[in-house]
């Protein structure tokens, strides 16, 4: 993002986030054109024009409300015609198979295939909890590691970062509604798995309909401070243990033994934390029905904890996975794109299936072209960018890129494929690798090469429409 040369109209991205206790969505909008300063296609800075109130996700029972939700959308798109770019994130009890197959079907048929529906996928949700909270304050301690933490309803995701660029990420089964209350009081109205599973460590039991005791509440609380503990000082012990493995759904580390990190706080549970220490009006305790109050006050008194929240504030807190969605999800390409056939597009759901250095041997491209071809459907290939020495990114020289366009040439010759391939290349050489990879389009083959794509760990890409001669480029299954 930065100054662009030639814009001539904007575009509108949105993003929208389902999770179990709470729904939002965002709208921004911005150009699209060459930035002055790299010379590659960029978005301008983007400018929020629509932020929806945080709204109760509506279930009946474990049910998702389908009628409820469609008002709801309803209501987010009055102003979201003509969308080049989002995401869509479901997650917790919404992300149960049948209820997000209910939201899917109502976001496609309002938006089709402009928006990506990413359900249940953690790690993504931990870097766009990142992206959207921290990114520039990460940047601004560009020599410090710094650590996320996104606390909902659910889980915990947490990501280390360092200088806007997100190294690691995992998600964790602590969240405010393993344990839901009569709003106001105590009483239990439901436990989750995960919360059973703690009453079992913790060596007690407890009802549908009891009042939850004191004494087990601070327990709770006590067992969920130490794991935020043990993600934020790289302690592997806690994980290590019976309750640490049960409440792990994808694991995290960093480096912890060369700093310590900073430590944001974003989600419900992070939002709740720096009302507090604004001394902001906060709800009663478990107005929502859950732990959510109780758990940022444990996390406020706490001296390990206090001291980064009295001295780092991220610039978004509780909208952080939906601002990350709607403003970091979707890169842009470059306008060198090799497209002989643009009716393909928007191609959803691309599964990666290998990451090749551009100096890549043939072998190396028969072996991902041979995986591309037990698939049906679709397959990507992604290009890295080369590294020098010093760790800096450095152009392809054009030998480089007629010797990979050759080699694409004789695998895809060796290993015919009636599928469309996708290649990302992190440089502005789509188009010249194209020609060589077709012999300058006496080839058959079905390929797409997408340029200026930086590099992502990812399992899944999303490569919507052309506008303007470029294509926007989502990715998910962030690992």
């Amino acid at each position: 993002m930065g100054n662009l040369q030639g814009v001539q109209e904007q575009v509108k991205m949105i993003g929208m986030d389902f999770g179990s206790t709470t729904s939002s969505a965002m709208i921004a909008v911005a150009g699209v054109g060459m930035n002055s300063v790299t010379g590659r296609m960029a978005f301008s800075a983007p400018e929020i024009v629509y932020r929806s109130k945080v709204e109760f996700t509506p279930f009946k029972g474990t049910e998702i409300d389908t009628d409820a939700i469609a008002k709801l959308l309803d209501t987010w798109l009055e102003t979201g015609e003509n969308i080049f770019s989002g995401g869509v994130i479901i997650t917790g009890l919404a992300a149960l198979r049948n209820n997000a197959e209910h939201i899917a079907a109502l976001i496609k048929a309002r938006i089709g295939q402009a928006v990506i529906a990413t359900v249940d996928d953690p790690n993504l949700e931990s870097w766009l909890a990142f992206m959207g909270c921290v990114a520039l304050l990460s940047r601004h301690y560009k020599h410090e590691t710094l650590i996320n933490l996104d606390i909902g309803g659910g889980t915990t995701n947490p990501a280390a970062g360092q200088n806007g660029q997100v190294k690691s990420t995992g998600c964790f089964y602590i969240g405010a509604r393993h344990f839901q209350f009569t709003p106001g009081t105590y009483q239990v109205t439901g436990i989750s798995e995960y919360g059973y599973a703690i009453l079992k460590h913790l060596n007690t039991s407890i009802n549908i309909g009891d009042i939850l005791p004191a004494a087990l509440l601070e327990q709770i609380l006590d067992l969920y401070l130490q794991g935020l503990k043990a993600l934020t000082s790289g302690n592997t012990a806690f994980f290590d243990a019976s309750i640490g493995k049960a409440l792990c759904q994808t694991p995290f580390t960093f480096s912890s033994h060369i700093q310590t990190p900073l430590v944001t706080f974003s989600g419900g549970v992070g939002e709740l934390i720096y009302k507090f220490a604004e001394k902001e009006s906060v709800p009663d305790t478990t107005f929502f029905g859950d732990l959510g109050i109780d758990l940022a006050k444990k996390i406020i008194s706490d001296p390990y904890f206090s001291q980064h929240i009295s001295n780092v504030r991220p610039e978004n807190m509780g909208r952080a996975t939906v601002y990350g969605l709607t403003l970091h999800n979707t890169e842009i390409s470059g306008a060198t794109l090799f497209l002989p056939d643009t009716s393909a597009l928007p191609l959803n759901d691309v599964p990666i299936v290998a990451r090749l250095d551009i100096t890549c041997d043939l072998d190396e491209l028969i072996n991902a072209i041979s995986v591309v071809a037990q698939r049906s459907g679709k397959a990507c290939i992604q290009m890295l960018p080369i590294i020098n020495a010093e760790d800096l990114v450095i152009a392809a020289t054009l030998i480089q890129i007629k010797a990979l366009g050759q080699k694409i040439h004789q695998a895809l010759s060796t290993l015919t494929i009636d599928l469309p391939l996708v290649i990302l290349v992190p440089g502005n050489f789509g188009k010249a690798l194209g020609n060589y990879a077709t012999d300058w389009g006496t080839s058959s083959a079905k390929l797409m090469i997408i340029d200026e794509i930086p590099d992502r760990n990812a399992q899944f890409v999303n490569i919507g429409s052309p506008y303007r001669g470029v294509v926007p480029v989502s990715f998910y299954g962030i690992y």
